[in-house]
């Protein structure tokens, strides 16, 4: 079955509803700038509602360094997901597992980022949308991914209407949902969580 990340949770019973759901991972964001941000105040809380077996992904947006070691020292993340312009560099230097983002308008050539961030855990795809990182809503043109040494994740503009056809064509390793399952920017609706869950199940 294809892993599925809940990004952009807000409240601690979005994030119980998330792994009800059957959620492999939910995202926490770390980016001032986002509609849904956390501070890490909120972000513990979250995380002491998150049952086992279920991975915390934090997300940061051309973060300064101390502001990663910032919320590493008081959040105990497993995977960091870097979405804007970070180097290789950076994205190794806290000695963590990482996602890279990469924005796309539509089938494009994965094997240089694939070189550039060989030590991912995986490449997340969403759609690229002048001036917003990601949480857009935005689709681009689904496409068979190519089958490489890292696992592709999908995003932008996946919902419970979508979510078949979209997996179907791409076969990614996982997808990445975040405004399709809300009520608004943030706050998540547990039906919407639980019907997206429920297309997935038997792809």
């Amino acid at each position: 079955m294809v892993r599925v990340k809940i990004c952009g949770l807000t409240q601690a019973d979005d994030v119980r509803a998330a792994a009800r759901a059957g959620a492999d991972a939910i995202g926490l964001v770390f980016y001032e700038k986002s509609p849904r941000a956390v501070s890490i105040t909120q972000a513990r809380k979250m995380l002491q509602a998150l049952p086992p077996f279920v991975s915390s992904v934090g997300l940061f947006v051309n973060a300064d360094p101390a502001r990663v070691e910032q919320v590493l020292e008081h959040c105990p993340l497993d995977i960091l997901q870097f979405h804007g312009d970070e180097t290789p560099e950076f994205c190794r230097r806290f000695g963590r597992s990482y996602l890279k983002v990469l924005r796309v308008t539509g089938e494009t050539d994965l094997r240089h980022p694939l070189d550039d961030y060989h030590d991912a855990q995986g490449l997340l795809l969403d759609c690229a949308v002048p001036g917003q990182w990601g949480g857009s809503g935005q689709r681009f043109a689904w496409w068979r991914l190519p089958e490489l040494d890292k696992p592709l994740i999908l995003a932008g503009g996946l919902q419970a209407d979508n979510v078949q056809e979209a997996v179907r064509i791409a076969q990614p390793y996982g997808v990445d949902v975040s405004s399709g399952v809300e009520r608004s920017p943030g706050s998540k609706d547990h039906d919407k969580m639980a019907e997206f869950m429920a297309r997935l199940q038997g792809l």
